[in-house]
């Protein structure tokens, strides 16, 4: 869970936040989710034999309610899919318990700029997030 602060700076002219740093809230959660399981992806980057990296494939937001200026606001990263090299997250951004964005995301797993099976210890790690 990713606890943010709503900023001027995130909004548009009618004071709400503006749809496209919804991507940005999104890419933080998924960054620190997996930095809680232990994934580095600057390290993954440099290993040899790489660089190895995290790509999003394909993303599908549903807006159903606006953040505001100032609101405190939580996204909760889970993971709902883990393929070979791939996997889904599912991504809620609520604001006290109400969701008001929700996000399906497809990650891509690469080796050198092309698609690659995920590495078994990565793939174990990643189950802790996932949701049955």
């Amino acid at each position: 869970m990713l606890t943010l602060r709503i900023y001027y700076e995130d909004t548009d002219f009618s004071g709400f936040v503006y749809h496209a740093r919804y991507l940005n809230f999104f890419e933080r959660a998924r960054t620190e989710a997996l930095r809680g399981l232990g994934i580095d992806q600057r390290a993954l980057f440099e290993t040899e034999g790489g660089p190895f990296a995290f790509v999003v494939r394909h993303m599908e937001i549903d807006f159903k309610s606006p953040a505001r200026m100032d609101d405190l606001v939580e996204v909760e990263t889970g993971i709902t899919r883990i393929g070979g090299a791939s996997l889904v997250m599912r991504q809620v951004l609520r604001r006290e318990g109400m969701v008001l964005a929700q996000a399906d995301v497809t990650i891509a797993f690469l080796a050198a700029g092309r698609p690659a099976r995920m590495p078994r210890s990565m793939r174990d790690a990643l189950d802790k997030l996932t949701k049955g």
